[in-house]
């Protein structure tokens, strides 16, 4: 294989699995076993690198790779339509003259969501099942977004299986989109937060990720059959305020930017307006939700000027709402940022000092050797961040967590 073929093949995999994998899937499905749909499409892939390492990329390598999709299911009823488990349900005909329009795979996808929210499938199984499924995340990666390992993603993923498979994919209740709403937007934010914070060691950012999360939530938002979509609206805000931000978070490919540092000229006006016409949507039906609280949190920081002026007031008093919400320690740390801005560094150290659940978390240290740092107690700052770093797993994190180091004493007493 020459270097271009691999290079060809690599981008046909990196760019189409994660854009394409979900909706054949979920197209397929309506025809075959959800394990025999996922069986055809990594099988289409696998033909899709073998004929990029040997040919040229086709001409328009979605419809080269849905024909292929096709075609392969196409054999795989022949092959089995005497089987007792789809006698009943040969649907060739209709496969034959299948063609994967943007409004099929649209409805498809929704059908599979739903599908994966049923009542009998557990809420971590639900959302496992997404991500591998619709998503195209991979069994490790699903497993660091749970904080568990590869043979528990496993089981839940066979138990969930068979549940579909007992169950069927043909939901057609409108009463079945908003009774698992909620599953389903926790499911898509898990996905954009393994975009925007991603849990791979070298990994800084995944922004085909959070794309994908932004595109689901459109689907949610777009149909008219659910009744309240001010939740999915606020979820929808937040994301694309968030990922305006994408181009001004990194420097060099792979260093992180903190938000103060940012240069705000790079942020995505399109996304950024996106983002608020959403929040006034979410905000029209008057409820309080995570989702609405986060995306206005997020739109102080997008209105602001600059880091200096943003109204850090206003988010604070946010914090102590969302707290009334999801009173967790992550959520206390958080506001524990904002309320250093209005009632000082010191105020906030001792408000953080009383912390529980966090003191194996490198974000609280990290935030104490900031707030140590601001009032001049290098001493202190140089020891949390210490601490910080010998408590990082990510290899991102801990590489950023040593240049503040660096900064703060000399290079010879820092942990290079």
């Amino acid at each position: 294989m020459t270097e271009h073929n691999k290079e060809k093949s690599e981008f046909l995999v990196e760019h189409f699995f994660r854009n394409e994998y979900g909706k054949m899937v979920a197209v397929i499905s309506k025809y075959v076993a959800i394990e025999t749909a996922e069986d055809i499409v990594q099988e289409t892939l696998l033909t899709a690198v073998e004929y990029c390492q040997h040919n040229s990329i086709p001409a328009n390598p979605q419809a080269w790779l849905y024909t292929t999709a096709k075609n392969k299911s196409l054999n795989w009823l022949r092959k089995n339509k005497f089987e007792r488990e789809y006698q009943n349900q040969i649907q060739e005909q209709n496969l034959d003259t299948l063609e994967f329009t943007d409004q099929l795979i649209v409805d498809e996808q929704l059908r599979i969501m739903l599908a994966c929210c049923q009542s009998s499938i557990s809420e971590e199984t639900q959302v496992t099942l997404i991500l591998k499924v619709l998503c195209g995340f991979s069994i490790s990666e699903i497993a660091s977004a749970f904080c568990t390992n590869n043979e528990t993603i496993n089981k839940r993923l066979v138990r969930g299986r068979e549940k579909l498979k007992k169950n069927g994919l043909n939901l057609e209740d409108p009463n079945d989109i908003n009774t698992s709403q909620e599953v389903l937007l926790k499911t898509i934010y898990l996905l954009f937060n393994e975009g925007y914070s991603p849990s791979r060691k070298n990994q800084v950012l995944r922004k085909d990720f959070c794309l994908e999360a932004i595109r689901l939530t459109e689907i949610i938002v777009s149909n008219e059959k659910i009744k309240r979509r001010d939740n999915a609206h606020a979820l929808l805000a937040l994301m694309c305020l968030n990922c305006s931000r994408f181009e001004a978070r990194l420097k060099n490919g792979d260093e992180m930017i903190e938000m103060e540092r940012q240069d705000r000229t790079l942020w995505n006006q399109e996304l950024l307006s996106k983002g608020l016409r959403h929040l006034n949507e979410a905000q029209k039906n008057e409820s309080i939700s995570k989702y609405l609280i986060l995306a206005s949190i997020s739109a102080n920081h997008s209105i602001s000027q600059n880091y200096e002026q943003t109204n850090w007031n206003e988010i604070l008093a946010l914090y102590d709402v969302l707290l009334t919400l999801e009173n967790s320690a992550i959520v206390k740390l958080n506001r524990l940022v904002a309320f250093s801005k209005v009632q000082g560094s010191k105020k906030a150290i001792s408000e953080l000092l009383k912390l529980n659940g966090l003191t194996t978390n490198h974000l609280y240290y990290t935030t104490l050797a900031e707030l140590s740092r601001d009032i001049g107690e290098q001493s202190e700052a140089e020891n949390y961040y210490k601490k910080a770093i010998s408590f990082v797993s990510n290899v991102r994190d801990k590489r950023f967590l040593v240049k503040k180091l660096n900064t703060l004493v000399p290079i010879s007493k820092s942990h290079v």
